[in-house]
């Protein structure tokens, strides 16, 4: 979603939306699972954007998204005996910033939770963002900035030095539907290039129905299994507006769906304003 190749897309109107609170919950999930072993992993985020959003500005107040997104699940979580443990992980991680009236963005987030030898990619065409990723993290030796374009870096940076590791696609969607071609197209490069890596997009959900090929498709991958986690606010019945988005993940690790089970439900309660918020499918597993 943050813009990257995209000259009219600006995620400051979008930050800390549903959309945002679904797609960085699974990335702190992916990213907490490869921290479970000793050896290091690599991340790589096509698609960084700024890292660091202002709530109080005058783009994220035109919208108000934020206010629907993510401080209502932290409002909405306050009065909750029990939360589940991968979204009580994500609040954690994001509260910092809310108290200081800033949303973080997915290269911020996953920093922060990178040991010493692991490593970060991020990519970003605009200039001015790729410079505000640059003075982010001046001082990180972990963390790369790369000023170009987030799929074609799938060639360049793939495979990593690290056996283990993340992709993180999060294209702004501008091209509508015709953009999912080009993201099976990135995840095919991108598998035959690491098959044992993960690989996380992120997807935008107007009227679910049209997007019956894209999950067609990414079924047919060459991953060892496809998972997928949808947090819909609204009814899928409106191509005019974002109702709700997805995280495809190919190879997920093990356990991955059933900590996703505890949190989207509560998600969905706390965000969702129909009778279907929350949805997770295996499109193809893995046979054991």
């Amino acid at each position: 979603m943050p813009h990257n190749g995209a000259m009219n897309y600006d995620h400051a109107f979008h930050a800390g939306n549903h959309a945002d609170v679904l797609k960085h919950l699974v990335l702190l999930t992916l990213i907490d699972a490869l921290a479970r072993k000793p050896a290091p992993f690599f991340v790589l985020d096509t698609h960084a954007g700024r890292g660091d959003y202002a709530l109080d500005s005058s783009a994220a107040q035109a919208t108000g998204e934020a206010a629907l997104g993510v401080r209502r699940l932290h409002d909405w979580s306050l009065a909750q005996p029990l939360l589940a443990p991968a979204l009580a992980r994500y609040l954690r991680a994001v509260r910092p910033a809310l108290e200081a009236r800033r949303y973080p963005g997915s290269p911020l987030l996953a920093a922060d939770t990178l040991r010493e030898n692991d490593r970060l990619a991020c990519c970003e065409l605009q200039p001015e963002a790729a410079q505000q990723l640059r003075s982010l993290f001046a001082r990180d030796p972990r963390v790369g900035i790369h000023q170009r374009d987030g799929y074609a870096a799938l060639k360049a940076l793939l495979p990593p030095k690290e056996k283990r590791g993340l992709v993180l696609i999060d294209p702004p969607y501008e091209a509508q539907l015709a953009e999912f071609d080009q993201v099976i197209d990135a995840l095919k490069e991108g598998l035959a290039r690491w098959p044992q890596g993960i690989f996380a997009l992120w997807y935008p959900i107007k009227q679910r129905r049209a997007l019956a090929p894209f999950y067609r498709r990414a079924a047919a991958l060459p991953a060892r299994s496809a998972l997928v986690a949808e947090l819909m606010r609204h009814a899928d019945d409106s191509p005019l507006r974002l109702n709700g988005s997805g995280m495809l993940v190919l190879n997920p690790p093990w356990k991955l769906d059933e900590s996703l089970l505890g949190a989207l439900p509560q998600m969905g309660r706390a965000l969702g304003e129909t009778h279907d918020p929350w949805r997770l499918d295996w499109l193809r597993r893995e046979s054991t």
